[in-house]
């Protein structure tokens, strides 16, 4: 004979695997959330790769356009066409690896940093 059928019309064999199946999924989905909110935790406290990259490069170009836009300025003002804007894009690059570095040196300051906790150690006791 045929096992007897509960309300929802499944055997009994398949609701334990049907509950077994939902409580592995709540759970799944539990450690997700628990690994997503760790990630964005981390993740605020930083910048990622690209970001770095990103800002490393803004600061080089803006720098260069700075330079070159007052060079620009101070040939219009003296009619002297092409050296102020030559001295001004040669002094913006060199502002710009100036920024670079200055960038550089600060984000590598940070990431070396040892993280600070509010647990003192039984040394300092």
């Amino acid at each position: 004979m045929s096992k007897p059928q509960d309300t929802d019309g499944r055997p009994d064999s398949a609701k334990g695997v049907t509950r077994d199946i939902a409580s592995r999924i709540a759970s799944a989905k539990r450690e997700r959330q628990l690994e997503d909110n760790r990630a964005s935790a981390n993740s605020s406290e930083g910048m990622s790769g690209m970001a770095r990259g990103m800002r490393i490069g803004t600061e080089f170009i803006a720098a260069i356009i700075v330079g070159c836009v007052l060079g620009y300025l101070v040939d219009l003002g003296l009619g002297s066409s092409p050296w102020g804007l030559l001295i001004g894009m040669l002094m913006g690059f060199a502002a710009g690896i100036l920024n670079v570095t200055r960038v550089v040196a600060q984000m590598n300051a940070e990431l070396s940093a040892p993280p600070v906790s509010g647990v003192a150690d039984k040394d300092d006791k």
